[in-house]
């Protein structure tokens, strides 16, 4: 049997890997959840890597693997001379790195966990012998609201149903957890999708729904262009199986549908904040309908919720309505009832760092949206909160700012630009909203930034306002993560609020310009 042969036949968690040779890339959650899959399926297995935690490192030899670990601007010769029969890279290599790029031209097959996940799938199956159905969820943003909304609505249905993929929780810890679940709603990142588009064979998964949710310049300087980010999300929907859901305000989303590969009998579900049409979930006065999963569709729509009830929960932002109802689609396309979706709306927090109010005094409010890490995702933030004192800046991951500030920057009562790449965020306000104050915090103190910036905010602030960090860009230029980012505002939002009497010490006046 050739080795391709022998890949081809390895579609099951029974099948024969013992003796695989198996490269894995990367020894973080995803790498480490990989390498200890494969051993236990009784593959030889050589984990490469840069850099590791020392619990892992401590585990890879434990679990039965072996560990390389150095400089990887070279293939290490360790490698070449283990001869792979296939690579599993975490996603954090990019198409252009050099051991990724390596075994693509040697014809090493490169799998991503997504793929090895789908071929074990049936380690542990359901009552009647089946696997759990796998739901697909991507998109520039709102995925982890989408598939921890979908999870909760799907459980409430009374389904047991897990989040996993890029949310946090490695697919493969998911499908070898022997509880079991009836259906895994994995979140994917567009890394994840384009290892998974590598590859369209017998390894390839076949979705029982999938949605993009929009799609906007993101991770260009991992992919190489918007062309290339693109076709990865649009692997989101090649072989679903019952529903391709798709956002009707973000025509790209259609587009993907209409090219998609999909299974025979799958339908095109669209929703949007409008008014639905067949098969579509929308907005009619107010309440969220379902015409896609009921027989009635073409004069009749099932009620879900109210934007009303989602307002007294924190979820009447316009673009978490948009992902309550991707969600609900996918929840409905499980057959789970609009009761159980009300019901599980009821209960539902968004994640820290998403919109989340850290504070009100003087008749100002702190809004921490730190996870948005592009202009996409600050976009629907300051449409949710027109006028606010803007906290923008980090790492823009080689997007343009300048239409973000020109369509939405222009309205802000004023801009706090942090961060080392600040001359491009400067550069765009000066060229879009030269009428808009702006001030810098000194990007060279690091440990004070968030507290320099809700200062210079609150002095600008007034009755009625609200300050938004919204950042549009990456964290890792000054905090370790969007969180840390997001919690060192939030830290300094509590410390200006309560030392109230020190800060009416402060009578000069904030002017434009350094900070």
């Amino acid at each position: 049997m050739t080795s391709s042969d022998r890949l081809a036949s390895l579609t099951s968690w029974n099948a024969d890997w013992k003796g695989l040779r198996v490269a894995v890339l990367g020894l973080a959650s995803t790498g480490f959840s990989v390498a200890d899959t494969l051993t236990e399926l009784g593959a030889d297995v050589l984990v490469v890597t840069e850099t590791a935690a020392e619990e892992y490192a401590r585990l890879v030899p434990v679990v039965g693997a072996r560990l390389w670990q150095g400089d990887l601007s070279e293939v290490p010769a360790e490698l070449v001379d283990f001869a792979p029969e296939v690579v599993v890279a975490s996603p954090g290599f990019p198409p252009s790195h050099p051991v990724v790029a390596w075994a693509r031209e040697t014809g090493v097959p490169l799998w991503g966990d997504i793929e090895l996940a789908w071929r074990v799938r049936d380690k542990v199956v359901r009552a009647d012998g089946t696997p759990a159905d796998w739901v697909f969820i991507t998109g520039t943003n709102g995925k982890t609201t989408t598939t921890r909304l979908t999870a909760t609505m799907l459980v409430e249905g009374g389904l047991r149903a897990a989040p996993c993929g890029n949310i946090g929780v490695p697919i493969l810890d998911a499908v070898r957890d022997p509880a079991g679940f009836d259906v895994l709603v994995v979140e994917l990142s567009s890394h994840q999708l384009w290892y998974l588009g590598l590859n369209d064979d017998a390894g390839s998964p076949s979705p029982h729904a999938a949605v993009c949710l929009n799609l906007a310049d993101d991770h260009l300087l991992w992919h190489g262009s918007f062309d290339a980010y693109r076709d990865a999300k649009a692997v989101v929907y090649r072989h679903a199986q019952i529903a391709a859901v798709y956002n009707k305000a973000d025509d790209a989303t259609l587009r993907m549908v209409e090219d998609a590969d999909v299974v025979e009998g799958a339908r095109a579900i669209g929703f949007d904040l409008g008014v639905p049409g067949p098969s579509e979930l929308g907005v009619i006065e107010g309440i969220l309908v379902d015409r896609a999963f009921l027989e009635e569709r073409r004069t009749s729509a099932l009620e879900l919720t109210t934007v009303e009830a989602l307002a007294e929960r924190g979820l009447s932002a316009p673009h978490i309505v948009a992902n309550i109802l991707a969600a609900s689609a996918l929840a409905r396309s499980l057959d789970v009832e609009p009761a159980a979706i009300r019901s599980a709306l009821e209960g539902f927090r968004l994640d820290p760092h998403r919109i989340e109010v850290v504070g009100r005094d003087g008749g100002v409010t702190w809004v921490d949206d730190s996870k948005a890490t592009n202009p996409h995702a600050a976009a629907s933030s300051l449409a949710a909160y027109p006028g606010a004192v803007w906290i923008v800046g980090g790492q823009l991951k080689g997007v343009d700012i300048g239409e973000l500030v020109a369509q939405r920057g222009a309205g802000a009562r004023a801009a706090i630009v942090i961060g080392v790449e600040r001359s491009e965020v400067l550069a765009a306000f000066a060229r879009h909203a030269p009428a808009v104050p702006v001030f810098e915090v000194d990007h060279t103190e690091t440990e004070n930034v968030m507290a320099r910036a809700v200062e210079l905010a609150a002095r600008v602030a007034g009755e009625g306002d609200v300050v938004l960090l919204a950042p549009a860009a990456a964290s890792f230029d000054q905090f370790t993560g969007y969180d840390d980012r997001g919690a060192r505002f939030a830290a300094a939002v509590r410390d200006w609020i309560e030392g109230g009497a020190q800060r009416e010490q402060h009578d000069d006046d904030a002017t434009p310009g350094d900070a």
